[in-house]
């Protein structure tokens, strides 16, 4: 199993960078190879990825999630297997560190090589620079939702 680990400081208070985190359906904007996202409800999300070439279609589950905490998930089914946890961290009132960290399974020899050579660690980085440079260019979020789901709910 590959681990990535990332973190980006964002000039936007934590309820802002959170929310907009939120909008999963957006993000396509600034995430490369996925191609859309369609949140069926609360906690489940249908994901289309075409990431260098390889296209998965595949639903994920929200395990947990804390306005302005944490968001955890981790595939149900289809063909890409992982998990993950996006956090917010409150520097100060303006500001606010995005932590990522993602498990997840490479299947097939230009996947494997791709995660042992660090290709998806660096597309994770570029993906975390866009929401920087999306959420900074906006001020504010384009919608929000404050729900709280425990874990193991």
């Amino acid at each position: 199993m590959a681990q990535i680990q990332k973190s980006i400081d964002v000039d936007v208070p934590v309820s802002t960078a959170y929310n907009q985190w939120t909008q999963f359906e957006s993000f396509p904007q600034f995430m490369s190879g996925v191609e859309s996202i369609t949140q069926v409800d609360d906690t489940r999300l249908h994901w289309v990825t075409d990431i260098a070439g390889v296209e998965r279609e595949f639903d994920a589950e929200i395990s947990e999630q804390h306005p302005d905490e944490r968001i955890a998930w981790h595939s149900v089914n289809g063909e890409a297997k992982h998990a993950g946890v996006v956090t917010f961290h409150r520097l100060d009132d303006a500001k606010t560190r995005v932590m990522v960290q993602i498990d997840w399974e490479p299947s097939g020899i230009a996947e494997k090589v791709g995660s042992a050579i660090n290709v998806d660690g660096r597309q994770v980085t570029k993906d975390l620079e866009r929401f920087k440079e999306l959420i900074e260019s906006r001020g504010n979020e384009s919608g929000a939702w404050r729900g709280d789901v425990p874990a193991g709910s």
